[in-house]
């Protein structure tokens, strides 16, 4: 018989880091991850602009049935992301605006569910950003056992609790508790090497040059042909 239980743990990553994570952004974290940690492209955001960064608090539940995410609530804190997987594939509407709402009352940021969401008017309106594989109405149970605070895969990706998620407008990533401080370091550096990056683009220095790609292209055979004089040669040939 399988062991459900609920796992009481404090382990997560520091605030400071969790708010630099934010700041960030998915792609940026992604790049200074090595290009590592992203979550499935098919999780997507039910509303634009939110940006978040917390520690995860994971679920595995039976598809169909909500039971653990009931069980799971008085395990978050504030600063928190909700990570939902199921034991098979799921798109039921396993949450909606009373679970966001109980959650948004301890600090919660946001879930991220590998199953379906419902009451997506209501939460867009109170703010609490969920990252869902689908938008379903369908209603679950609640008459099944899992497990809080376990390891999950979520789109692929493993998630273990207290590991750091960071969720946006680009998608969903997932870095490692021990990974985090190297993580947010490799992203502060890449943010101001960007920063002056940008600064050259706006002062008209093309990309091209700026990584200096057209020794590349000659490499690579790529050839530059005048248009205006391939034009002239086919109009005079058909002459």
């Amino acid at each position: 018989m399988s062991r459900h239980v609920v796992v009481r743990t404090s382990r997560g990553p520091a605030p400071e880091d969790l708010a630099a994570l934010a700041r960030s952004g998915v792609a940026t974290a992604h790049e200074a991850a090595g290009r590592t940690g992203l979550v499935g492209p098919e999780l997507r955001p039910i509303y634009p602009g939110a940006r978040i960064a917390g520690r995860a608090v994971t679920v595995l539940s039976h598809p169909g049935d909500n039971l653990m995410v009931h069980a799971c609530i008085e395990q978050c804190r504030a600063g928190d992301v909700l990570v939902i997987a199921t034991t098979s594939r799921s798109t039921d509407g396993m949450f909606g605006e009373l679970f966001a709402t109980q959650l948004a009352a301890r600090g919660v940021l946001g879930l991220v569910t590998d199953a379906g969401v419902r009451d997506v008017a209501e939460l867009t309106a109170m703010g609490f950003p969920v990252w869902s594989r689908a938008v379903h109405a369908q209603g679950t149970a609640k008459a099944v056992p899992g497990s809080v605070n376990v390891p999950v895969v979520v789109a692929g990706r493993l998630i273990t609790p207290g590991d750091a998620v960071v969720a946006d407008d680009d998608g969903v990533m997932c870095v490692p508790l021990a990974d985090v401080p190297a993580v947010v370091a490799a992203a502060a550096a890449r943010e101001a090497n960007e920063e002056a990056k940008r600064q050259q683009f706006r002062d008209g220095v093309l990309g091209l040059d700026l990584y200096d790609l057209r020794p590349t292209l000659e490499r690579l055979g790529v050839t530059y042909l005048d248009g205006d004089a391939v034009d002239g040669d086919a109009a005079d040939g058909d002459a």
